[in-house]
Protein backbone atom coordinates (compact mmCIF):
# COMPACT_ATOMS: atom_id res chain seq x y z
CA UNK A 1 0.00 0.00 0.00
CA UNK A 2 2.61 2.68 -1.30
CA UNK A 3 1.85 6.76 -1.69
CA UNK A 4 1.08 8.13 -4.81
CA UNK A 5 4.54 9.52 -6.56
CA UNK A 6 4.32 12.93 -7.42
CA UNK A 7 4.88 11.90 -10.79
CA UNK A 8 1.88 10.15 -10.92
CA UNK A 9 -0.42 13.03 -9.41
CA UNK A 10 0.79 15.83 -11.49
CA UNK A 11 0.08 12.95 -14.59
CA UNK A 12 -3.77 13.00 -12.75
CA UNK A 13 -3.87 16.62 -12.83
CA UNK A 14 -2.70 17.63 -16.19
CA UNK A 15 -6.71 16.73 -17.65
CA UNK A 16 -8.09 18.87 -14.97
CA UNK A 17 -5.74 21.84 -16.35
CA UNK A 18 -6.45 20.97 -19.91
CA UNK A 19 -10.19 20.91 -19.47
CA UNK A 20 -10.26 24.56 -17.26
CA UNK A 21 -8.29 25.97 -20.11
CA UNK A 22 -10.73 24.71 -22.73
CA UNK A 23 -13.35 26.22 -20.78
CA UNK A 24 -11.56 29.48 -20.43
CA UNK A 25 -11.03 29.76 -24.03
CA UNK A 26 -14.60 28.73 -24.80
CA UNK A 27 -15.91 31.73 -22.52
CA UNK A 28 -13.44 34.11 -24.02
CA UNK A 29 -14.62 32.97 -27.83
CA UNK A 30 -18.33 33.14 -26.47
CA UNK A 31 -17.37 36.54 -24.75
CA UNK A 32 -16.06 38.04 -28.05
CA UNK A 33 -18.62 36.78 -30.10
CA UNK A 34 -21.48 38.78 -27.82
CA UNK A 35 -19.28 41.89 -27.72
CA UNK A 36 -19.00 41.64 -31.97
CA UNK A 37 -22.89 41.28 -32.07
CA UNK A 38 -23.11 44.02 -29.42
CA UNK A 39 -20.88 45.84 -31.94
CA UNK A 40 -22.49 44.99 -34.86
CA UNK A 41 -25.97 46.06 -33.44
CA UNK A 42 -24.50 49.43 -32.18
CA UNK A 43 -23.14 50.68 -35.71
CA UNK A 44 -25.40 50.81 -38.60
CA UNK A 45 -24.74 49.76 -41.70
CA UNK A 46 -23.96 51.80 -44.35
CA UNK A 47 -26.91 53.07 -46.43
CA UNK A 48 -27.32 51.15 -49.85
CA UNK A 49 -26.67 53.61 -52.84
CA UNK A 50 -29.89 54.04 -55.41
CA UNK A 51 -29.46 52.33 -58.20
CA UNK A 52 -29.01 54.79 -61.39
CA UNK A 53 -30.00 52.84 -64.80
CA UNK A 54 -27.80 52.56 -67.43
CA UNK A 55 -30.02 54.09 -69.96
CA UNK A 56 -30.34 57.12 -67.45
CA UNK A 57 -26.30 57.30 -66.86
CA UNK A 58 -25.99 56.78 -70.76
CA UNK A 59 -27.93 60.10 -71.37
CA UNK A 60 -26.22 62.38 -68.35
CA UNK A 61 -23.09 61.36 -70.25
CA UNK A 62 -24.23 62.45 -73.92
CA UNK A 63 -25.79 65.78 -72.55
CA UNK A 64 -22.34 66.52 -70.58
CA UNK A 65 -20.78 65.76 -73.82
CA UNK A 66 -22.80 68.34 -75.35
CA UNK A 67 -22.44 71.20 -73.20
CA UNK A 68 -18.88 70.76 -73.37
CA UNK A 69 -18.52 70.71 -77.01
CA UNK A 70 -20.60 74.24 -77.09
CA UNK A 71 -18.34 75.43 -74.38
CA UNK A 72 -14.96 74.34 -75.75
CA UNK A 73 -16.21 75.56 -79.62
CA UNK A 74 -17.20 79.23 -77.95
CA UNK A 75 -13.61 79.34 -76.31
CA UNK A 76 -11.16 78.03 -78.52
CA UNK A 77 -12.66 77.65 -82.09
CA UNK A 78 -12.84 74.67 -84.51
CA UNK A 79 -8.97 74.18 -84.58
CA UNK A 80 -9.04 73.73 -80.62
CA UNK A 81 -11.65 71.62 -79.72
CA UNK A 82 -10.87 68.30 -80.48
CA UNK A 83 -12.84 65.20 -78.94
CA UNK A 84 -10.58 64.79 -76.89
CA UNK A 85 -10.17 68.16 -75.02
CA UNK A 86 -14.06 67.84 -75.08
CA UNK A 87 -13.91 64.51 -73.40
CA UNK A 88 -11.75 65.78 -70.57
CA UNK A 89 -14.09 68.87 -70.17
CA UNK A 90 -16.87 66.44 -69.87
CA UNK A 91 -15.10 64.21 -67.31
CA UNK A 92 -15.31 61.57 -69.31
CA UNK A 93 -13.28 59.09 -71.80
CA UNK A 94 -12.20 59.70 -74.88
CA UNK A 95 -13.85 55.99 -75.85
CA UNK A 96 -17.02 57.34 -73.94
CA UNK A 97 -17.16 60.38 -76.02
CA UNK A 98 -16.71 58.28 -79.50
CA UNK A 99 -18.93 55.65 -78.22
CA UNK A 100 -21.68 58.16 -78.62
CA UNK A 101 -20.50 60.27 -81.32
CA UNK A 102 -19.21 58.57 -84.52
CA UNK A 103 -16.89 61.25 -85.38
CA UNK A 104 -16.16 65.03 -84.54
CA UNK A 105 -18.45 65.95 -86.99
CA UNK A 106 -21.16 64.31 -85.75
CA UNK A 107 -19.95 65.87 -81.75
CA UNK A 108 -20.41 69.31 -82.92
CA UNK A 109 -23.04 69.86 -84.94
CA UNK A 110 -25.01 67.58 -82.32
CA UNK A 111 -24.04 69.87 -79.91
CA UNK A 112 -25.16 73.46 -81.29
CA UNK A 113 -28.40 71.42 -82.05
CA UNK A 114 -28.60 70.52 -78.45
CA UNK A 115 -28.07 73.20 -76.72
CA UNK A 116 -30.14 75.65 -79.76
CA UNK A 117 -33.11 73.51 -78.51
CA UNK A 118 -32.20 74.05 -75.24
CA UNK A 119 -32.24 78.04 -75.92
CA UNK A 120 -35.23 77.88 -77.70
CA UNK A 121 -37.25 76.25 -74.83
CA UNK A 122 -35.84 79.00 -72.05
CA UNK A 123 -36.85 81.61 -74.75
CA UNK A 124 -40.42 80.45 -74.37
CA UNK A 125 -40.26 79.72 -71.10
CA UNK A 126 -39.38 83.54 -70.29
CA UNK A 127 -42.84 84.61 -72.03
CA UNK A 128 -45.55 81.93 -71.40
CA UNK A 129 -48.83 84.10 -71.05
CA UNK A 130 -46.86 86.30 -74.38
CA UNK A 131 -44.97 89.42 -73.33
CA UNK A 132 -46.78 92.32 -72.73
CA UNK A 133 -43.81 94.52 -74.33
CA UNK A 134 -42.37 94.02 -77.48
CA UNK A 135 -39.29 95.32 -76.26
CA UNK A 136 -38.90 92.30 -73.93
CA UNK A 137 -39.07 90.29 -76.59
CA UNK A 138 -36.08 91.97 -78.64
CA UNK A 139 -33.84 91.96 -75.61
CA UNK A 140 -34.07 88.18 -75.18
CA UNK A 141 -33.30 87.88 -79.12
CA UNK A 142 -30.43 89.89 -78.50
CA UNK A 143 -29.14 88.29 -76.05
CA UNK A 144 -29.56 84.94 -77.50
CA UNK A 145 -27.34 86.28 -80.02
CA UNK A 146 -25.04 87.75 -77.82
CA UNK A 147 -24.44 84.61 -75.98
CA UNK A 148 -22.14 81.61 -76.27
CA UNK A 149 -24.21 79.70 -78.23
CA UNK A 150 -23.63 82.33 -80.95
CA UNK A 151 -20.22 82.47 -80.77
CA UNK A 152 -19.86 78.51 -80.52
CA UNK A 153 -22.49 78.29 -83.86
CA UNK A 154 -20.06 80.85 -85.21
CA UNK A 155 -16.89 79.23 -84.81
CA UNK A 156 -18.71 75.86 -86.72
CA UNK A 157 -20.01 78.29 -89.64
CA UNK A 158 -16.09 79.31 -90.39
CA UNK A 159 -14.76 75.86 -90.14
CA UNK A 160 -18.01 74.18 -92.43
CA UNK A 161 -17.07 77.33 -94.87
CA UNK A 162 -13.42 75.71 -95.25
CA UNK A 163 -14.08 71.72 -95.03
CA UNK A 164 -16.26 70.22 -97.37
CA UNK A 165 -17.68 67.22 -95.33
CA UNK A 166 -18.83 69.85 -92.82
CA UNK A 167 -20.74 72.54 -94.81
CA UNK A 168 -23.98 70.51 -95.87
CA UNK A 169 -24.36 69.25 -92.50
CA UNK A 170 -24.14 72.63 -91.03
CA UNK A 171 -26.10 74.31 -93.67
CA UNK A 172 -28.85 72.01 -92.68
CA UNK A 173 -28.37 72.78 -89.41
CA UNK A 174 -28.32 76.20 -89.74
CA UNK A 175 -31.48 76.04 -91.73
CA UNK A 176 -33.47 74.54 -88.85
CA UNK A 177 -32.56 76.27 -86.53
CA UNK A 178 -33.06 79.32 -87.97
CA UNK A 179 -36.69 78.38 -89.04
CA UNK A 180 -37.42 77.52 -85.63
CA UNK A 181 -35.79 80.45 -83.77
CA UNK A 182 -38.21 82.52 -86.71
CA UNK A 183 -41.31 80.50 -85.46
CA UNK A 184 -40.10 81.62 -81.96
CA UNK A 185 -40.38 85.25 -82.43
CA UNK A 186 -43.32 85.58 -84.71
CA UNK A 187 -45.37 83.93 -81.47
CA UNK A 188 -43.73 85.83 -79.09
CA UNK A 189 -44.61 88.88 -81.10
CA UNK A 190 -48.01 87.46 -81.45
CA UNK A 191 -47.06 88.44 -85.50
CA UNK A 192 -49.71 88.61 -87.88
CA UNK A 193 -47.56 86.93 -90.99
CA UNK A 194 -50.96 87.07 -93.27
CA UNK A 195 -49.99 91.06 -93.30
CA UNK A 196 -47.64 92.43 -95.80
CA UNK A 197 -44.29 93.08 -94.70
CA UNK A 198 -44.84 91.73 -91.51
CA UNK A 199 -42.72 88.26 -92.24
CA UNK A 200 -39.92 90.52 -93.72
CA UNK A 201 -39.80 92.85 -90.54
CA UNK A 202 -39.32 89.26 -88.31
CA UNK A 203 -36.46 88.38 -90.20
CA UNK A 204 -34.98 91.97 -90.18
CA UNK A 205 -35.48 91.71 -86.23
CA UNK A 206 -33.16 88.66 -86.19
CA UNK A 207 -30.67 89.78 -88.52
CA UNK A 208 -30.54 92.56 -86.81
CA UNK A 209 -29.97 90.92 -83.75
CA UNK A 210 -27.28 88.38 -85.12
CA UNK A 211 -25.48 91.60 -86.64
CA UNK A 212 -25.21 92.95 -82.70
CA UNK A 213 -23.92 88.84 -81.51
CA UNK A 214 -21.03 89.57 -84.55
CA UNK A 215 -20.27 93.28 -83.32
CA UNK A 216 -20.16 91.74 -79.65
CA UNK A 217 -17.25 89.73 -80.52
CA UNK A 218 -14.91 92.12 -81.06
CA UNK A 219 -16.38 94.88 -78.50
CA UNK A 220 -18.98 94.70 -75.91
CA UNK A 221 -20.70 98.16 -76.84
CA UNK A 222 -23.81 97.98 -74.52
CA UNK A 223 -24.65 101.47 -74.53
CA UNK A 224 -25.04 101.03 -78.54
CA UNK A 225 -27.04 98.14 -78.44
CA UNK A 226 -29.73 99.17 -76.10
CA UNK A 227 -30.42 102.44 -77.92
CA UNK A 228 -30.93 100.07 -81.13
CA UNK A 229 -32.98 97.44 -79.24
CA UNK A 230 -35.29 100.66 -78.04
CA UNK A 231 -35.71 101.67 -81.22
CA UNK A 232 -36.47 98.60 -82.43
CA UNK A 233 -39.19 97.86 -79.79
CA UNK A 234 -40.75 101.35 -81.59
CA UNK A 235 -40.03 99.69 -84.80
CA UNK A 236 -42.36 96.76 -84.11
CA UNK A 237 -44.74 98.25 -82.37
CA UNK A 238 -45.87 100.35 -85.85
CA UNK A 239 -45.19 97.99 -87.75
CA UNK A 240 -47.06 95.08 -86.13
CA UNK A 241 -49.76 97.04 -84.96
Amino acid sequence: MGGVSTTQAAERAEPTDAANATTDATTDAADATTDATESAEIVPRSPRLPHVPKQDRSRATRQRLLAAAVACLAEHGWAGSTVSVVAERAGVSRGAAQHHFRTREDLFTAAVEYVAEERSTALRALFPEGAADRREVVVALVDLYTGPLFRAALHLWVAASNEEQLRPRVTELEARVGRETHRIAVELLAADESRPGVRETVQGLLDMSRGLGLANLLTNDGGRRERVVAQWGVLLDEALG
